[in-house]
């Protein structure tokens, strides 16, 4: 059944199908109408990690002082007046509101209808809400930030039934940098305001804000170009110049390299990374100078994956030297996931089976894989594609299998999620 057609038309009696489908669905009965995939994954999650979806479960609202400090450290800040521009006035005429939330679900804004507004309070979707996805159930902030694309939750699709009087429409918003999930943009209103629309629209304007978001990150690279091009002037040896995430804005005696893998926290000092082995960290306004010290390079000695959690999946790397972690993109946790299944190697042919199910679009898995050996340096090798021989490797999986990676459409891992606990690599 399509049901945003079905609702446009005809929104209660969709919204009474759905109801029934969801009924059979928590009772273990096979539904007459099957629900969409993306929702039956979310009720299994759901299911699975015991939310309750005749309980209408409320966190604690953060204080005031708090999202105000989260709003102050939030990339998002810098797209609003696009979010603003594009979903607010169509928003108000249409009795929606938009809401913006934080990677951990947290509601930072809240703007639109009052009306509205008014009956989101009812339902808890206030300002320092948890609205992730294993707190409150299916909805259009929590199931987008699980499975990293835009979704459309209406009536009973959401898991808890108090929000079935409910439609709400969202799309995460990336960091082009790196790919990293910082927040999603979502339109809600009450179940008559559904438009089929309305999945179409939101997506598009969070990608407009992750467009405003490259062009603010180009502008900042070329202001530390300028800080950075004096000071390498004067320095011997290899050396870059690198902004808060990695990007390099400047080198000298090596090189260039678009960018290179930093840990969550780095501070001054001598550290080991992956791409330069040893190297003097100083601070340099806007990022850091890498001075890269005239040795061999450190080797690993334990790299943990961690894909326990659904849709926040890191790399922990361990050396001699110290260690650093780093959070990985959707496409790079499916592509490690896959060397450490096959330590013996992959060969791009092989991961691109694995991927696209199409053997022959070798071209991309090329691409990504040099971007991620590109990231980590030694830590892979090629031909075929693996991690080092002599590197201990960790892979730490969900509870369930069936919760492994949910945001990924790949063959390999869709067999990988029905497989036994004991297959695949070592996991703990």
């Amino acid at each position: 059944m399509n049901v945003a057609r079905l609702a446009a038309v005809d929104a209660t009696r969709a919204a009474r199908l759905l109801s029934e489908a969801r009924d059979a669905t928590l009772a273990g009965r096979r539904a007459k109408i099957t629900p969409r995939p993306v929702i039956e994954q979310s009720w299994g999650r759901m299911l699975r990690s015991g939310v309750d979806p005749d309980h209408d479960f409320r966190s604690g609202l953060l204080p005031f002082d708090e999202v105000r400090r989260r709003r102050e450290e939030s990339p998002l800040r810098h797209v609003l007046p696009v979010l603003r521009e594009g979903l607010l006035s169509v928003a108000d005429v249409a009795q929606h509101i938009m809401v913006v939330a934080d990677a951990d679900g947290r509601v930072l804004w809240r703007e639109g209808a009052p009306p509205v507004l008014r009956k989101a309070d009812g339902l808890g979707f206030e300002l320092g809400a948890d609205w992730r996805e294993d707190v409150v159930g299916t909805n259009g902030v929590g199931t987008p930030a699980v499975v990293r694309r835009p979704v459309q939750v209406f009536a009973a699709e959401h898991f808890v039934r108090s929000h079935a009087s409910w439609t709400c429409t969202g799309a995460p918003i990336t960091d082009p940098r790196d790919g990293r999930l910082i927040g999603v943009v979502d339109v809600s209103g009450p179940l008559e305001t559904m438009h089929p629309a309305t999945l179409a629209w939101v997506d598009s304007v969070a990608k407009l804000a992750e467009a405003r978001l490259r062009e603010l990150h180009r502008d900042s690279l070329e202001r530390l170009r300028s800080v950075a091009a004096p000071v390498l002037a004067r320095l011997e040896g290899r050396a870059l110049v690198v902004d808060r995430d990695g990007w390099t804005a400047a080198v000298t005696g090596m090189p260039y390299v678009r960018r290179i893998a930093l840990p969550k926290s780095l501070a001054p000092g001598r550290r080991w990374l992956p791409s330069l082995g040893s190297c003097a960290v100083e601070p340099l306004a806007g990022g850091w100078l890498l001075r890269a010290a005239e040795e061999p390079l450190g080797t690993a000695t334990r790299i943990v994956l961690d894909l326990a959690r659904p849709g926040r999946g890191t790399l922990t790397v361990s050396a001699s030297a110290g260690s650093w972690s780093r959070e990985l993109s959707p496409r790079h946790a499916e592509l490690l996931y896959l060397l450490a299944a096959h330590r013996s190697g992959r060969g791009a042919a092989a991961l691109a089976e694995d991927l696209f199910g199409d053997p022959s679009r070798t071209v991309t898995v090329r691409a990504e894989m040099s971007r991620i050996r590109r990231y980590f340096g030694e830590l892979l090798q090629h031909r075929p594609y693996r991690f080092r021989e002599d590197t201990e490797i960790e892979v730490l999986l969900p509870d369930d299998p069936r919760d492994l990676l949910p945001s990924s459409t790949a063959p390999a891992i869709a067999r990988r999620r029905t497989a036994a606990p004991g297959d695949g690599p070592a996991a703990r």
